[in-house]
C-alpha cells in the first residue's frame, strides 16, 4: 500500500500533528548517536520521557473513544485497557535506559494489536489504523536506534 493511500482520510490536522510528532523521536536517535557525552545521553533520556508520554496518550484516546460512547463509560474492559499504556508507561521511565526502551517498544506494539482489533470492532475510526500503522514502526526504529546506541 503507498504512502498516499495509508493516509487517505485521516483528517489534515489529526496528519500533520501525528507526523510532528515524531520529530521527539527522531531528534532522541540521532541526538544520541551524534552528541558529544553527556548530551547524547540527555537525548536519549529526553526520548524515553517522550516515548512514556505518547504511550500515556494512546492509552487515552482509548478513554476518550470510550467516554463518546453511551455506555462505554461501564465497559470495565475497554477502561481498564485505556490505562494501561500508562502505567506501561510509568514502570518504563523507573529502570535503566535499556529496560526502559525495551518496555516501551513492547508497548507500542500492544498498543497497535489493540488499535487494529479496536478498529476491526469499530471502537476507532478506519483512518485511525492507516496513521498508526505509518508512525509507529518509524517510532519502533526510533528507539531500537537509541537502545542499539545503549547497547
Amino acid at each position: 500500500m503507498s504512502l498516499r493511500q495509508q493516509f487517505s482520510g485521516i483528517p489534515r490536522p489529526v496528519l500533520l500533528l501525528g507526523l510532528g510528532g515524531l520529530i521527539p523521536f527522531i531528534a532522541g536517535a540521532v541526538g544520541g548517536w551524534t552528541l558529544i557525552e553527556p548530551l547524547n545521553r540527555a537525548a536519549q533520556d529526553m526520548q524515553v520521557a517522550y516515548a512514556a508520554l505518547i504511550l500515556s496518550f494512546l492509552g487515552a484516546v482509548h478513554w476518550g473513544a470510550a467516554l463518546s460512547r453511551p455506555d462505554g463509560a461501564r465497559h470495565w474492559g475497554w477502561m481498564a485497557w485505556s490505562v494501561t499504556p500508562a502505567l506501561t508507561a510509568w514502570v518504563a521511565i523507573m529502570p535503566p535506559a535499556p529496560v526502559a526502551l525495551m518496555i516501551l517498544m513492547a508497548g507500542f506494539l500492544v498498543c497497535l494489536a489493540v488499535d487494529i482489533r479496536a478498529v476491526q470492532l469499530g471502537l476507532l475510526p478506519r483512518w485511525y489504523l492507516g496513521l498508526r500503522r505509518v508512525l509507529t514502526p518509524i517510532v519502533l526504529i526510533c528507539l531500537g536506534a537509541t537502545l542499539l546506541r545503549l547497547t
